[in-house]
């Protein structure tokens, strides 16, 4: 069997870069052809909504999957259908799968005991895509309950060869509300949190020097990010805010190593909806929009080859 790390890294090094692309259809920003085709087919609003991420989402992944590593769809959006959005969100996992990709959910799930140990085993079916019905490689876990919270999803891991992405420092604005909160010693709460990931990555799924319990730490505050990387050094990092949010390839390559393995820079609204931006939308247009998602997806992979250590992948792949 093959552990979550080790597959991820395989993935990379066959890709040559640690680019990943977020899935987040949101209906308003999908192709009108793709809107009007669903509401054609079906009279129920939720319905129709889940068959255009579902189209949407797979002819994405056909663009992205001989490009990228790993897909990471944003489960929120498939579950605001409802019960459609939901067999849509478990579809696109395993399309994704099936095309060879590692799948990481982002659902951000966090609970204790057997509600916790109930949400791993709906989602992390690890190596075996048959082995949980949503069928992910990994999955996105918030931490805040207590360490108890993690500690059944570490668990099925081991048990699974599958991954989690622990919390720790979100790329969002408001994130240091909490997260930069002190105890008496001045250790801010993602940094106890990051101490608690180090420990768990080294019982689940090692490959070189890293673990298959990883952590989420946000590309808009690359101070930290380095911080971080330096405390967790047996920790994958996914690194969030990439983009659209504000990040850039300089922001994050301190997550690296010297073989450009060590972190996934994530990018959805950015390659998701690139025929709707100024860089694209005159090359491209609607009607070519997978064609302008590859591109975006090609300049996000020569940007962190270019800028960051993930450069040094397609430099051993040549001489390899």
């Amino acid at each position: 069997m093959a552990s979550f790390v080790s597959r991820l890294h395989q993935a990379i090094r066959t890709k040559k870069t640690a680019a990943l692309v977020g899935l987040d259809p949101r209906w308003e920003q999908l192709p009108v052809r793709i809107r009007r085709a669903a509401e054609e087919m079906y009279d129920d609003p939720a319905a129709a909504k889940a068959a255009a991420f579902e189209e949407f989402c797979v002819r994405l992944i056909d663009v992205v999957a001989p490009l990228v590593p790993a897909i990471k769809p944003q489960a929120a959006f498939f579950e605001e259908l409802g019960p459609d959005g939901s067999v849509a969100l478990a579809r696109v996992i395993r399309y994704g799968r099936a095309q060879g990709l590692i799948v990481i959910c982002d659902a951000k799930r966090g609970d204790i005991g057997s509600t916790a140990e109930a949400y791993a085993k709906a989602y992390l079916a690890g190596e075996d895509p048959q082995a949980a019905p949503y069928a992910a490689d990994a999955l996105t876990v918030n931490p805040y309950l207590g360490e108890d919270t993690l500690q059944p999803f570490v668990e099925l891991c081991q048990k699974r060869e599958a991954g989690i992405y622990v919390l720790v420092r979100t790329s969002n604005p408001g994130a240091a509300t909490f997260q930069n909160h002190q105890n008496k010693e001045g250790q801010t709460l993602y940094e106890q949190v990051a101490e608690t990931v180090e420990k768990l990555a080294l019982q689940a799924g090692f490959d070189g020097n890293y673990g298959s319990i990883g952590a989420v730490v946000g590309a808009t505050y690359p101070r930290e990010l380095k911080d971080l990387r330096e405390k967790m050094p047996h920790v994958p990092l996914l690194i969030p805010g990439y983009g659209a949010q504000g990040g850039n390839a300089a922001d994050v390559a301190a997550a690296f190593d010297s073989a450009g393995l060590g972190a996934i820079v994530n990018s959805s609204r950015a390659i998701n909806f690139a025929f709707r931006s100024l860089a694209y939308a005159e090359s491209f247009g609607e009607k070519q929009w997978e064609a302008a998602a590859e591109a975006a997806t090609r300049a996000m992979i020569a940007d962190l080859a270019a800028n960051t250590p993930a450069g040094q992948l397609m430099v051993d792949s040549k001489e390899a």
